[in-house]
């Protein structure tokens, strides 16, 4: 493949490139401006052929008139040139002079017009070469984010043991001291859990209170149906007439209802019954 120019698409730098380095790796190359790795070949260009000067072929005399072109451009009279020397001892075969003393050129690729060189960063080119072929492309500095995800996981472990601290303490007792003290920098609790759908009344009846003149006690069995320990809940007591109509209605707390051998602070425990 030819050489020719390519152009970098992350940085619009336009740089000359060799047919070698364009066909290794499927043409995948770094620029040495951006330091980015791009494929050269959609946006490759070839060279272009220079113009050419018609030229006498080497060996053969060239007669000159002072009317005849050379390369394509005109030269003033002259005095009459010395004898052309034999073939073998010519030694500049179409270097006429312009004028003003300016030699023309008389390379194989010369060109009456001066072609713009394009801008080349060929020395920058870094085509780094791995195992399994390709580019490899840049490596980038990770911990600073690796850094700040540890952080971020940090306070959302935070903030879920705050919100759910109560169910953490009621499934993992051993849990329980370090969020007590991790309410105390909160300024939190943690209190016993409390599920009323996990919380029942076996069984539950009104009767006189022999003891009392016109009142009456109320007895339930009260059943904690949860897998671990739940609070005393709130009782509320409602009576009706004949036609099911609400006569009164109280709510009673723990310390109303519970025995003095029980602790309010304590709970019932997982799968208990308790007489109230």
């Amino acid at each position: 493949m030819m050489d020719g120019t390519t152009l970098c698409p992350h940085c619009d730098i336009r740089f000359k490139i060799t047919g070698a380095q364009l066909e290794m790796h499927h043409g995948m190359v770094r620029c040495g401006h951006c330091l980015n790795a791009f494929d050269a070949r959609p946006n490759f260009s070839p060279d272009q052929a220079d113009p050419q000067l018609e030229l006498p072929m080497l060996g053969e005399p060239v007669m000159h008139t002072e009317n005849s072109p050379v390369g394509g451009h005109l030269t003033p009279e002259v005095p009459p040139l010395a004898p052309t020397l034999p073939a073998d001892e010519t030694t500049a075969v179409g270097a006429d002079t312009q004028p003003g003393g300016d030699a023309l050129p008389t390379g194989p690729h010369s060109s009456g017009t001066a072609v713009p060189r394009p801008m080349t960063l060929a020395e920058q080119i870094t085509v780094v070469h791995d195992e399994n072929g390709g580019a490899v492309q840049p490596k980038h500095r990770i911990w600073p984010w690796a850094g700040a995800s540890a952080l971020l996981l940090l306070m959302l472990i935070a903030q879920a043991a705050y919100f759910f601290r109560i169910d953490l303490a009621a499934r993992m007792p051993a849990l329980k001291p370090a969020l007590v003290g991790y309410c105390q920098l909160l300024k939190c609790s943690v209190p016993l859990p409390l599920k009323t759908e996990l919380m029942s009344i076996e069984s539950s009846d009104l009767e006189a209170d022999h003891t009392h003149e016109n009142q009456i006690a109320l007895n339930a069995l009260l059943r904690n149906r949860a897998p671990y320990t739940q609070a005393f809940p709130n009782l509320e007591l409602t009576l009706n007439d004949n036609q099911d109509k609400p006569l009164a209605r109280r709510i009673f707390g723990p310390t109303d209802y519970l025995p003095p051998s029980e602790n309010e602070k304590t709970g019932l425990l997982p799968n208990h019954e308790l007489s109230v």
